[in-house]
């Protein structure tokens, strides 16, 4: 019989977790949510889990593995906790998807190279900060050669639980190099700074660029403006606050014409509130990867049965 579904399960039921949750439920397509595990009996996704009727777990990482129709585990939980999780996965043969800075697996930005990884058993979503830059990064690198690019990202320090407040060294190491591996950047630095205004603010995110050499300014503005397109297709609050703006500035090469866009965040409000749009982005970002892969393996079935 042609199986229709592929079983996945979210492992950490905390802010990130539990707000994928709610997008796999509305944007099932080809999966099925079969599972929500974390480690505390008591935490509030757990509870929404079983009030929606999902199978819950609260210990940890073991009732995935016992499951053995699971086949694809989007990891909300840590870097270093997920270092140790990689390695379990990959043994029981699950495809991890990880929305923690471990980079145990190839980088995945879904306008970037959604479809490029496929086969492989572990794909790591970078940082709300390299989801939300990276694509505009490479929007420039693909009409000029990038010498240097910098990403400075503010969120609300609300939207930062204790996940993203232990991962802030590998937020900004895999930042970096995924603005270098993806972005096309050849020399990349990501600061991260949590915000303590009230009201919370929006996540937003200032992109600076400096190309090689001479380049089309107009060309440039394009490729930019279609990949802003390219993102809203599942991020609807991502927007420009306006045009990139070139300027004339001093840099480590001499004078030379410097990109300058300016990026707001705004979440869906699917679990978290509409500020949190740096936690709303790897959401987003974990559902459209998810829902490829189990296109993938349904595919692969079809093919044996």
């Amino acid at each position: 019989m042609q199986a229709d579904k592929i079983k996945v399960a979210i492992l950490g039921s905390g802010n990130i977790g539990t707000d994928l949750m709610y997008k796999l439920l509305r944007q099932s397509g080809a999966m099925e949510l079969a599972m929500v595990a974390g480690i505390d009996p008591a935490s509030e996704g757990l509870a929404r889990a079983r009030q929606l009727g999902i199978p819950t777990a609260s210990n940890g990482i073991e009732a995935i593995l016992a499951d053995p129709d699971i086949r694809i585990v989007f990891d909300a939980t840590s870097a270093k906790a997920h270092v140790r999780h990689a390695r379990l996965l990959r043994e029981h043969g699950r495809i991890a998807i990880d929305l923690t800075p471990a980079a145990r697996g190839p980088y995945v930005v879904p306008p970037v190279n959604l479809g490029a990884h496929l086969e492989a058993p572990n794909v790591n979503l970078i940082t709300c900060g390299g989801q939300a830059t990276i694509p505009l990064v490479y929007a420039v690198s693909r009409v000029t050669p990038v010498r240097y690019a910098e990403i400075v990202s503010t969120v609300a320090s609300q939207s930062a639980g204790p996940g993203t407040r232990q991962n802030i060294d590998e937020f900004t190491f895999t930042t970096a190099r995924g603005l270098e591996e993806i972005g096309g950047a050849r020399e990349a630095k990501a600061i991260i700074i949590l915000n303590p205004a009230r009201p919370p603010i929006l996540m937003r995110n200032t992109i600076y660029v400096v190309p090689e050499g001479d380049f089309d300014e107009n060309a440039v503005r394009d490729s930019v403006s279609q990949m802003v397109a390219e993102v809203q297709q599942y991020v609807s609050g991502y927007r420009l606050k306006n045009l990139p703006v070139i300027e004339q500035r001093t840099t480590p090469w001499g004078k030379r014409p410097v990109i300058i866009m300016l990026l707001e965040v705004e979440g869906a409000g699917d679990f978290l509130p509409t500020y949190a749009g740096n936690l709303d982005i790897m959401t987003a970002a974990a559902q459209r990867v998810g829902e490829l892969f189990a296109r993938h393996l349904l595919s692969k079935l079809e093919v044996t049965v």
